[in-house]
C-alpha cells in the first residue's frame, strides 16, 4: 500500500475497489454547507498572518488536546479575555506544538494536520520538534506566495460552495464585501447561514442586550413577543439576500414544543429583561424550534439541528478564554420524544427540511435512522465535531444505512474553522465511503456501477440538494 491508499480497507481486494470508486469523487467540486470560517478571511483575502495563527491558534482541537496535558490555550496564542497576556510570538506556538506531536498519535488532527501540509502546501518533511523550525520556513515561505492567499486557495480547494456562520446580530458587512467582489450572494460561492442560538437562549449571559440590539437592528419593539418574532424573520430574509440556504442551531438537547404561543408570549414578555430560570430557559428553546420551522415554511431556509453538546463544560477556561476553544463536553441526547413535535407538525410538509446532527453516536440505529425513516422531512447529519474521525465515519455508515439507507443522510459537512483544513476533511470523508462501499460491492450486495453512482451522490449531489445549494 501507498498513501494513495490512504483509509482504504487493508484486504486487497477490496482496497482496489474502493481505489476506483474513490476516482468517481476524488475531483467532484465540494460543498461545504456548514462550518465556522471566518467569512472576512476571504472578503479581505489578505496573506495569511504566520503558520501558527493559521494551523494552532483557530484550532481547538489542537489546543484542547495540549491542554490536556498542561499547556494552557494562552501559551498557544489564544487571547485572553480575562486581562492576562498570550503568547505573541508564533514560531514559539509553533514549537510547542511541534514538540508534543507524540500526542496526537492516531488521533484525526494527526491526520488532517499531516494531509493539509502534503497535499495543501506541498510539505513533506515529517513534522516533530527537531523539525519543527524547518516546517515553520517551509511553510512561511509558502503563505507569502500569491497562490496560497484565501481566495486563490478557495479556488485550488475546488470549493464551489462554503457556507459561514453568523449571528442575527452580524451586520453582514464581509458578506456584502464578498458579493460586491462576485463571490457572495445568492447563488455566490461563500454564503452565511443564520444562527440565533444567542437570541433565544434566555440563559446564555447578556440575553436582553442582545434582544435590544435586535430591535435596534431591525427597527422592530423587541420588547414585545411579536415584535421578538418580526424582528428575526426580518434578519432571516437579509441573510436569505447574502446566500443563506440554511438556519442551524445548536440547543442543549433536541427539545421541540412543549408551550403554545400565549405561554411563550408571557413567558417573554415576563423575563425579556432577564432572570429565566434553566427550566423556562429550555421550554423556549423548545418553543422557538417550532416557530423558525413555521418560518421556514415560508421562507425555504433548511433547518440544522446540533444538540447535544455541554457547553463551557470546562469553566476554567470559559472565564479565562471565552466560548468556543475547545471546553465543551457531549452528553447523552434523546430525540425520538423531542422531535415528536416538530415531526408531526412538519415531517410530511414538502415545504420543510431539517438536517438533524448528534454528538451521542449511539442515537444513530436506535433513533435518528429510524426517524429518517419515516418522515421525508428529515435527514441524518453527518458525524461532526468529537465524531468526525475516519472510524466514527466508518460506524456511522454501518449504523444508519440497514434503516436509513445512503439518500436519508445529507452528505459531509467539516464544521471546522481551520481554513486550510476543508479539503483534506472532505477527502478523508470520500475515502471512508469508498471503502464503506467497496465492501459492499465486494460482498456481492451492490453492483460497482450503483455503488460509482452512490458515492458521487454522497460526496456532491445529495448536500447541494438536501441544502439547498444548488
Amino acid at each position: 500500500m501507498t498513501v494513495d491508499d490512504l483509509l482504504f480497507p487493508a484486504e486487497a481486494r477490496t482496497r482496489a475497489i474502493a481505489r476506483e470508486l474513490y476516482t468517481h469523487a476524488r475531483n467532484l467540486p465540494l460543498i461545504s454547507p456548514h462550518g465556522h470560517v471566518d467569512p472576512g478571511i476571504l472578503a479581505d483575502d489578505a496573506p495569511f498572518p504566520d503558520p501558527a495563527r493559521l494551523i494552532v491558534v483557530p484550532d481547538h482541537y489542537v489546543t484542547r488536546m495540549l491542554l490536556s496535558q498542561g499547556i494552557p490555550p494562552s501559551e498557544l496564542g489564544v487571547p485572553r479575555i480575562d486581562g492576562g497576556e498570550s503568547e505573541t510570538d508564533p514560531r514559539l506556538i509553533w514549537r510547542r506544538l511541534a514538540e508534543n506531536w507524540h500526542l496526537f498519535r492516531g488521533t484525526p488532527s494527526r491526520l488532517w494536520l499531516e494531509q493539509t501540509f502534503r497535499t495543501v502546501f506541498g510539505i513533506e518533511t515529517p513534522f516533530n520538534g527537531q523539525t519543527a523550525d524547518r516546517v515553520y520556513d517551509e511553510l512561511a515561505a509558502k503563505l507569502a506566495e500569491p497562490q496560497y492567499r484565501p481566495r486563490a486557495l478557495f479556488q485550488r480547494f475546488n470549493l464551489e460552495v462554503l457556507a459561514t456562520t453568523e449571528s442575527p446580530l452580524d451586520d453582514l458587512s464581509r458578506h456584502a464585501k464578498l458579493a460586491a467582489d462576485g463571490w457572495g450572494g445568492p447563488g455566490g460561492r461563500v454564503i452565511t447561514t443564520f444562527r440565533p442560538d444567542d437570541l433565544v437562549d434566555m440563559d446564555w449571559p447578556g440575553w436582553p442586550d442582545r434582544v435590544v440590539k435586535l430591535g435596534e437592528i431591525t427597527g422592530q419593539d423587541t420588547a414585545t413577543y411579536e415584535g421578538f418574532l418580526h424582528a428575526l424573520a426580518q434578519r432571516r430574509r437579509d441573510f436569505i439576500a447574502a446566500g443563506a440556504t440554511c438556519s442551524d442551531h445548536g440547543h442543549p438537547t433536541a427539545a421541540t414544543g412543549g408551550m403554545t404561543a400565549a405561554e411563550a408570549k408571557s413567558l417573554f414578555e415576563r423575563v425579556v429583561h432577564g432572570g429565566a430560570t434553566a427550566a423556562e430557559a429550555e421550554a423556549f428553546r423548545a418553543h422557538m424550534l417550532m416557530e423558525f420551522a413555521r418560518m421556514s415554511l415560508d421562507d425555504g431556509l433548511v433547518m440544522q439541528l446540533h444538540p447535544g453538546s455541554s457547553r463551557n463544560h470546562n469553566a476554567t477556561l470559559f472565564r479565562t478564554h471565552g466560548r468556543d476553544v475547545g471546553g465543551d463536553i457531549p452528553v447523552a441526547t434523546e430525540y425520538t420524544n423531542a422531535l415528536r413535535p416538530l415531526l408531526e407538525e412538519f415531517g410530511h410538509d414538502p415545504r420543510f427540511r431539517v438536517v438533524v446532527y448528534t454528538l451521542d453516536e449511539y442515537t444513530f440505529s436506535r433513533e435518528l435512522a429510524p426517524l429518517a425513516g419515516g418522515y421525508p422531512a428529515m435527514f441524518i447529519g453527518a458525524p461532526w465535531w468529537f465524531l468526525d474521525a475516519p472510524e466514527a465515519l466508518r460506524r456511522w455508515r454501518e449504523a444508519v444505512t440497514e434503516t436509513a439507507g445512503f439518500y436519508n443522510t445529507a452528505g459531509f459537512v467539516d464544521d471546522t474553522r481551520a481554513y486550510c483544513s476543508i479539503p483534506v476533511r472532505h477527502d478523508v470523508a470520500r475515502r471512508v465511503d469508498a471503502g464503506f462501499l467497496a465492501r459492499l460491492v465486494a460482498e456481492h450486495r451492490l453492483g460497482l456501477d450503483e455503488a460509482a453512482e452512490t458515492i458521487a451522490d454522497l460526496a456532491y449531489h445529495l448536500p447541494k440538494k438536501i441544502f439547498r445549494v444548488g
